[in-house]
């Protein structure tokens, strides 16, 4: 009798799962939709192309358009000095062989500020600058306000001659695909509130909060792009969920607040460090990639906006996420 019961249950269960799908498709297109009709004007100048064309005459102009580039205690000496500068040179040309047109990041810009629109309508839209930075890699990117610098010469791709003494773990994020991105990041960064649970539960679930934001912003962007990792890094994360989830389980670290676990598995490295003979296969950060699953379980499980989802303990994140690692 219960077989029989459960046999004709199943059919009701299977449509109703049926049209939680679909409802939740339409609600995704309908947000997508919302999305594409918001207007948002993004102004775009090109101070390095303005900047590598410049005579000595054109300084007073430069400095006028762009008082923020030009630090009131230099001479314009520095300036003149700076123009006639070989490598300042060198990058120029490099930068213009890359980005000859900015219209297709130009696009993804767009696309991106017009989710933060949707999701944080009191939110500006920048203007953006794109500068040369002498390489200056660890600020690629800097959102302030109402201004966007982005540093072009910090994305010229992992094999250009300009990178060869980086290590190469850095340098395969020097990539032009990494740059809307990299500018999600900075904004992001000012949307989840300053990590205080720091235990190591607490730092996976905070970048997976990060994480789990972007995902709303770039919905259409790979999850590769938005982590950083190669296509190869993100199908090793993927198909060793499970072992990574049961080493931390079994190791006991999401309640230690031993600072190395940061540098093990959080923090920028070739790769992440269990100890083990495997550890040259994995990418780094794989603690981040691990919180924003746990993140993604939970958000799943839980209508509540985002928002509130960054006020929300990392230990309750954790136990109603009802978190099963991919097997």
């Amino acid at each position: 009798m219960y077989r029989k019961l459960l046999y004709m249950k199943r059919p009701v269960f299977i449509a109703l799962l049926i049209l939680s799908i679909v409802y939740s498709c339409n609600n995704t297109d309908k947000v997508a939709e919302e999305i594409a009709k918001i207007n948002v004007d993004l102004k775009v100048s090109r101070f390095d192309e303005a900047y590598s064309n410049a005579k000595v005459a054109d300084i007073p102009l430069l400095k006028k358009t762009y008082p923020y580039l030009f630090p009131a205690q230099y001479a314009d000496s520095v300036w003149v000095k700076q123009l006639q500068d070989t490598i300042q040179i060198e990058l120029f040309t490099e930068v213009k062989k890359t980005f000859p047109v900015f219209a297709d990041e130009a696009e993804e810009l767009k696309s991106l500020f017009q989710h933060i629109a949707y999701y944080f309508p009191e939110t500006k839209t920048p203007k953006v600058v794109t500068v040369t930075s002498y390489v200056d890699y660890r600020n690629r990117v800097i959102l302030a306000d109402t201004l966007l610098l982005i540093g072009l010469d910090n994305y010229l791709g992992p094999e250009h001659h300009f990178y060869k003494d980086i290590s190469n773990y850095i340098a395969l994020g020097l990539d032009k695909k990494f740059m809307a991105s990299d500018v999600a990041d900075e904004f992001v960064n000012t949307k989840v509130q300053q990590l205080r649970d720091r235990s190591f539960l607490g730092q996976i679930i905070h970048y997976g909060k990060k994480l789990y934001l972007k995902d709303k912003l770039m919905p259409n962007v790979d999850d590769d792009i938005k982590i950083g990792y190669t296509e190869k890094q993100l199908a090793w994360a993927e198909v060793n969920e499970d072992p990574i989830w049961r080493n931390f389980i079994e190791q006991e670290h999401l309640y230690s607040t031993d600072t190395k676990l940061a540098q093990r598995f959080l923090e920028p490295a070739p790769f992440s460090k269990f100890g083990l003979e495997l550890d040259n296969e994995s990418p780094g950060r794989i603690g981040q990639y691990m919180g924003w699953q746990i993140v993604k379980a939970f958000m799943d499980r839980n209508e509540i906006s985002l928002e509130q989802l960054f006020n929300i303990p990392a230990e309750e994140i954790l136990k109603k996420s009802n978190y099963k690692p991919k097997k």
